[in-house]
């Protein structure tokens, strides 16, 4: 059963946000790779040039360029494509970023599968796991355009590097505008006790209409929204293994590396129990991002799917 949402495009909601925050943080700049159109840094850029600098893509040459300011005192928020701003830019992110920990925020649009047409080379499947493994980052993916909203603001007022992930295509809203982010800190979106669905960014609605549809044959699922995998909140995710017994994650994403990753390292730490993944297994091809969703298993049946299958390891 899928529930008919609004959908709205993340990234506009992060560059209309960010636009907003100008006045009250003046220590903001923002850095762009000649993509800021598709990133909507372009708003900032036409309000503010004196605070903008455009690098064209030259990604490494931005992280260095962000790094600077950071330790000079400013807030810098980059921003590009994910496929472009976590994988060429990599050793300056390590280096120049994570191990001093300077306080730069990496707000990357465009990941996923949700690029669509733009093909394999622009699928940025592996953001996540590259993120993840640099110690000093906080790695978020917002859902929607609410919490999109929360993300930026909390990331101004949060020292340190952070990693936030935005596709290209407008997803549902699952929050109302009340909805107020806590940073590392799961939500619990629907109550259950047959088996937890913990699920990320674009996979959170198709989480929530599995549970639905669990529901009319009596299976009473659980869904965590765990939108933060770095640091992750744990106590959320060894409490799903100890009342549940059972979890399915869900994350558009590589399955090595990502939310899949960080949920079983947890569970086999503190709790063992059963987990089925639903998520990417390779690279995938050109095409309508809902047709790709739906050929690579990351919709709500898909999620059901992997509930039953879970149940039957229970």
């Amino acid at each position: 059963m899928t529930t008919t949402r609004q959908s709205v495009a993340t990234r506009e909601t992060y560059g209309r946000t960010l636009l907003t925050m100008a006045e009250e943080h003046p220590d903001i700049v923002v850095l762009g790779g000649d993509l800021n159109v598709s990133t909507f840094v372009h708003l900032w850029r036409d309000q503010y040039p004196d605070r903008f600098f455009d690098f064209g893509p030259a990604e490494q040459n931005i992280v260095g360029v962000a790094a600077g300011l950071a330790a000079a005192g400013k807030i810098p928020f980059v921003s590009t494509f994910s496929v472009f701003g976590t994988g060429r830019p990599y050793d300056q992110l390590r280096v120049l970023i994570s191990q001093p920990s300077l306080n730069v925020k990496l707000v990357c649009t465009h990941a996923g599968i949700l690029t669509g047409e733009d093909g394999m080379s622009a699928h940025s499947i592996e953001d996540l796991s590259l993120m993840c493994a640099l110690p000093s980052f906080s790695v978020t993916i917002p859902t929607d355009a609410p919490e999109t909203e929360q993300v930026i603001r909390a990331a101004a007022v949060t020292r340190g590097p952070q990693y936030v992930r935005l596709p290209r295509a407008a997803t549902p809203v699952v929050h109302s505008d009340g909805y107020q982010f806590h940073p590392g800190k799961a939500e619990i979106m629907r109550a259950g006790g047959d088996v937890s669905i913990i699920a990320c960014g674009s996979l959170l609605a198709p989480a929530l209409d599995a549970a639905d549809s669990l529901a009319g044959q009596s299976i009473d699922a659980r869904v965590i929204n765990l939108h933060t995998l770095a640091p992750a909140d744990e106590n959320a995710i060894i409490a799903a293994a100890e009342e549940t017994g059972a979890i399915v994650t869900a994350e558009e994403h590589y399955v090595h590396g990502g939310l899949g990753s960080v949920v079983a390292g947890v569970v086999a730490r503190n709790r063992p129990v059963p987990v089925e993944m639903v998520a990417l297994h390779g690279y995938t091809s050109s095409g309508p991002a809902n047709e790709l969703m739906v050929k690579n298993g990351l919709t709500s049946d898909g999620v059901a799917e992997a509930v039953h299958r879970v149940l039957k390891r229970k």
